[in-house]
């Protein structure tokens, strides 16, 4: 059976399977076909979670390390997938495909089976063995490197990328590997992103996608970096595309193989059918938005923000983490920019600073945190708490490149309350937002709508600063699950359901658009709190004070 393409019974709706593999856990989502409905869905905490300060044995992390492992991955397919399957009472027989996403650049050292070097007995203590994770920013210097030569050299890359490539990325993250660890670097034979582990995993078949390739592997034009730039950056370095990295590029929403028997086990479906091609969580997630029109952004607002929007105009978008043609959609331009930090920004401050008798009066309301802070915080006119954050506390991804960046509050009083400052960071990842917007829109690339995905979309006063702030209409996706449902529609189309991604995103995907709408005079009132956000942004991001990069590197010093 293995490679047939399965069909459901007759008289039997077909259904896909969407995987999406998250920062903290993994969600499985059962689709039909036919309409998108989906009919089960199972989450999955990883175990382990993000490994920020020792590994599993207790090995002690540096700073803004940011490691996974690989087996939760595995349990993810284990526990999520048959309970999914089980809940939305669809029989394995009529599931015809399997689609995955992942957040990246997540990456992983492996053997040439596909082995992950952490799971070797003699590497479970070195750190570099391990999945780094899309938010592993320990190698910020070794991207510096990488731009600094790449704009002496003019390399023609370089522009896709606004500019700047980040730590975050591939080959950042992989020259860290052999510079600070050349034995598991040595021992190394495959440099995958987790996308297309998975999917080998799935399939018995180890095929790189086209979305991870263009935008976090610099694979622009049909090549990498070359040899030579490649030997400038490190002699060592010069044979990493050839020896480590280079493979058969997959399309988005191919065929990548069939369920193996191993798979079929795991997760209860069945064994032959198709598994598409990796794919990652935001730009899969356009389509399940029905944003397959151009400039229609999406943002999938989470721990992290990804803003991806295809087009068909080409522009070079300062700080963009690329534009790949048919990155999201053939035949159109696909465009990626992002905020390190957003989700995250508003947990921290959940965790570190809401007194106790905050915590008891949500309690006593039945309410959550976050909740009863934004309840709080909704009764504010625009400029009320006279507060201006930056939203950096992970850094700057877009427009500035620049995970050296820390966070900033300023305006802070003995008055100041915990709803002034968890409305004042709320504004500050719209202000983040609406710098990235005017970067594409500078760089004649234009935004004509914002659709939003994710679960911070249930935080209406949060939509409604985000409207305000950008000036449009935000529209919202119809589902709970966006990168599970679309993997499932790449699934569909791998399976031979569709003729192609738009075709599923019509028939599969959901939207509700204009949900917010921006409010005039709010409007007004933000342009000019915009005004200063941007003056903090480009004193504290482009140089005119070095202190955030000073202040990180005496904490390395005396982590040292």
């Amino acid at each position: 059976m293995a490679g047939a393409e399965i069909e459901a019974p007759a008289g039997q709706d077909a259904c896909a399977v969407g995987i999406d593999f998250g920062t903290l856990s993994g969600r499985a989502v059962v689709v039909r076909v036919r309409d998108g409905a989906e009919l089960g869905a199972a989450e999955f905490v990883y175990p382990h979670a993000v490994l920020d300060r020792e590994l599993p044995d207790g090995t002690r992390l540096p700073p803004d390390w940011a490691l996974q492992v690989p087996a939760d991955y595995i349990d993810v397919l284990r526990h999520a997938v048959p309970e999914a399957l089980a809940r939305s009472g669809v029989r394995p027989e009529q599931v015809i495909g399997v689609g995955t996403d992942f957040t990246a650049c997540t990456m992983l050292p492996v053997l040439a089976d596909g082995t992950p070097l952490c799971e070797l007995p003699d590497y479970v203590s070195r750190p570099h063995a391990y999945v780094k994770l899309w938010r592993h920013h320990a190698a910020q210097g070794q991207a510096d490197r990488i731009n600094a030569l790449a704009e002496e050299r003019k390399e023609p890359w370089l522009a896709r990328y606004g500019g700047k490539i980040s730590s975050e990325w591939e080959f950042a993250k992989a020259l860290q590997l052999l510079e600070e660890d050349p034995e598991v670097y040595g021992r190394t034979e495959r440099w995958v992103e987790a996308a297309d582990w998975i999917v080998w995993r799935l399939s018995g078949s180890y095929v790189r996608n086209a979305c991870t390739a263009g935008y976090k592997g610099q694979y622009q034009d049909g090549a990498y970096p070359s040899r030579d730039y490649l030997a400038a950056l490190n002699p060592d370095f010069a044979g990493f595309v050839a020896d480590k990295l280079d493979h058969p590029i997959g399309r988005l929403g191919d065929r990548a193989g069939g369920l193996t028997a191993e798979a079929a086990a795991w997760t209860g479906l069945p064994e032959g059918i198709a598994v598409c091609v990796g794919n990652v969580d935001a730009h899969v997630t356009a389509p399940a938005a029905v944003a397959v029109e151009p400039g229609r952004m999406v943002a999938i607002m989470g721990t992290s923000t990804c803003h991806v929007m295809s087009s068909d105009q080409q522009g070079v978008v300062p700080g963009m983490c690329g534009v790949v043609d048919g990155g999201i959609l053939p035949g159109l331009w696909g465009y990626e920019a992002g905020q390190s930090g957003v989700g995250d920004i508003f947990a921290w401050f959940i965790r570190t600073h809401l007194p106790a008798e905050y915590a008891e009066k949500a309690a006593a309301l039945g309410m959550g945190a976050h909740e009863y802070l934004t309840s709080l915080a909704a009764g504010q006119k625009v400029g009320e708490h006279g507060l201006i954050a930056l939203d950096w506390h992970s850094g700057n991804r877009s427009v500035l490149v620049d995970h050296d960046l820390s966070g900033v509050l300023v305006g802070q009083t003995l008055s100041t309350r915990p709803e002034d400052v968890y409305r004042a960071l709320l504004e500050a990842t719209a202000f983040g937002t609406r710098t990235i917007v005017d970067a594409f829109e500078a760089a004649a690339v234009p935004v004509e709508e914002l659709i939003i995905a994710g679960g911070l979309t249930k935080n209406a006063l949060l939509m409604q600063i985000y409207a305000d702030v950008t000036r449009r209409p935000l529209g919202v996706i119809g589902s709970a699950q966006g990168p599970a449902l679309g993997s499932a529609m790449h699934a569909a189309v791998a399976a031979g359901a569709y003729d192609d991604i738009r075709a599923a995103a019509h028939a599969m995907g959901k939207v509700q658009r204009g949900v917010y709408q921006p409010d005039p005079e709010r409007a007004a009132a933000y342009d000019a709190l915009y005004a200063e956000y941007r003056l903090l942004h480009d004193y504290f991001g482009r140089g005119a004070n070095e202190v955030m990069h000073r202040l990180r590197r005496l904490r390395a010093q005396a982590a040292s």
